[in-house]
């Protein structure tokens, strides 16, 4: 008996010089982080708990708010799970107010969104551009619609103001800078093909966009850069008409060199993709009505309803891909279901007011979007760790886990913003012990690729 106590004081013993070892090792590789030049005049905050008992390993600046960039997916992609459920579905519907006589609707088919933004999306089968037209088509045929007046979104219950605050000009024209509205389509997103000339200086020539945009134009002002020099291009939207410029520099040489851009009107987009694909099948909008546009609410008929893939596979692609335009859609989402209107500051409400009673305080999530595109946002590590270990007891903790990407061998979401570089996950370490981890830097100097590394090898103690 007293040969077994010993072996568990000794045990005992051995786990605690392995923690207090851990915990050295990570001060001093912090240490040696903040003293690089790279980080003079930085502000960066670590934060290390050892996931099944919540003891901390490591904290520094834990509850100073710093500009999280993407990492703030992790909070937002948690609270959609919580508020949301992880079957939940997005439901678009199909419908008319008005009579149909001899197959002549007496006014307009109606779209009803619910702020899915996987409508028209390829990364499913189902939601792809080609299937989502094809299954209206079939609806209104079906329906015995013949001709209609036009087809309008019916907006009323989504803030019609796409892009939260503080994103900054040169991101909002590009398709990481899409805005979600209540009907977002192919991801509020275009692809722009570009050609340049041989020599360095020469023009950029605008080849083509897929898809075609409608009563849109693009204007190029870029011009070719050194071979191998990358794209450098970004687009910006037109303040007060229909056609948006090219600025910047891709490579000498090139032909069909893409970038992608952010729709500038994805409801219109839309409405003309569909009202195409119903012309291509002899169905017209030649019946003009004057009446309200959305018709007698009480009297609306339903034809078809578009289903989004669950919830659980859109955090996936959100956090896989850092999608940003899905952070924007779940925030607004958040008030459309819990307050009846989608709108971007209530959502951010929301997300504050369900952690707080998780025990986050309002402060530690100053939050202005869901996506953390704006600079704007300022978010604690602590509150990072605390959401991410509370993900570890949810019955929907496999799919979050799934949607994290893998970076330096650890599970973890990175964020990269002018300025900022962060990474937050979880750790599995060769002895066992599991971590959760926010590390958050702001303000570095220098390339961002040295710094990964940097932050890679303080990071490396916990393996």
């Amino acid at each position: 008996m007293k040969r077994i106590l010993s072996l568990l004081i000794i045990c005992g013993f051995t786990t605690t010089v392995c923690a207090q070892t851990v915990n050295e090792r990570l001060a001093q590789a912090f240490k040696n982080f903040e003293d690089d030049t790279q980080l003079r005049s930085a502000l960066s905050s670590l934060y290390v708990i050892e996931s099944k008992t919540g003891n901390v390993i490591f904290d520094k600046n834990s509850r100073i708010g710093l500009a999280p960039a993407s990492t703030q997916k992790i909070i937002t992609s948690a609270t959609a799970y919580e508020l949301l459920g992880k079957d939940f579905t997005y439901k678009t519907e199909l419908s008319y107010a008005n009579p149909i006589i001899n197959g002549v609707l007496q006014g307009r088919l109606i779209i009803t969104p619910s702020g899915d933004p996987t409508l028209g999306s390829w990364r499913w089968l189902q939601t792809k551009e080609d299937q989502v037209a094809s299954r209206i088509v079939n609806a209104v045929k079906k329906a015995g619609i013949k001709s209609y007046a036009a087809i309008t979104v019916d907006n009323r219950k989504w803030n019609t103001e796409a892009i939260p605050d503080g994103w900054i000009w040169q991101d909002i024209a590009n398709y990481y800078g899409a805005g979600a509205t209540g009907l977002n389509w192919r991801e509020n997103q275009y692809d722009l093909f570009l050609s340049s000339g041989a020599a360095v200086g020469s023009k950029v020539v605008v080849e083509k966009t897929k898809p075609w945009l409608y009563r849109y134009s693009l204007e190029s002002q870029a011009t070719a850069g050194a071979k191998g020099s990358g794209d450098n291009a970004y687009i910006y939207f037109p303040l007060d008409e229909g056609k948006g410029v090219i600025r910047g520099t891709i490579p000498a040489g090139e032909t069909n060199f893409t970038i992608s851009g952010a729709l500038p009107d994805p409801n219109y987009q839309f409405t003309a993709t569909i009202d195409d694909s119903l012309k291509h099948f002899a169905l017209e909008n030649r019946y003009k009505n004057v009446d309200n546009p959305y018709g007698d609410d009480t009297k609306r008929t339903v034809i078809h309803t578009e289903v989004s893939p669950p919830l659980d596979s859109i955090v996936y692609w959100f956090n896989r891909k850092s999608i940003n335009l899905y952070g924007e859609a779940l925030v607004k989402t958040f008030a459309f279901q819990k307050k009846g209107m989608g709108d971007t500051d209530e959502g951010v409400d929301l997300v504050r007011d369900f952690w707080k009673g998780k025990g986050i305080e309002a402060i530690e999530l100053n939050m202005v979007d869901g996506s953390g595109l704006s600079p704007l946002n300022r978010v604690t590590t602590h509150a990072q760790v605390t959401v991410l270990q509370h993900a570890q007891k949810q019955s929907w903790y496999s799919g979050y886990y799934l949607s994290l990407p893998e970076y330096n061998g650890m599970k973890m979401k990175s964020g990269t913003i002018r300025g900022v570089k962060a990474y937050c996950g979880y750790h599995k370490a060769k002895d066992g012990t599991e971590y959760v981890f926010s590390f958050l830097v702001n303000n570095y100097n220098g390339s961002a690729s040295s710094l990964i590394q940097k932050m890679y090898k303080v990071l490396d103690v916990l393996k």
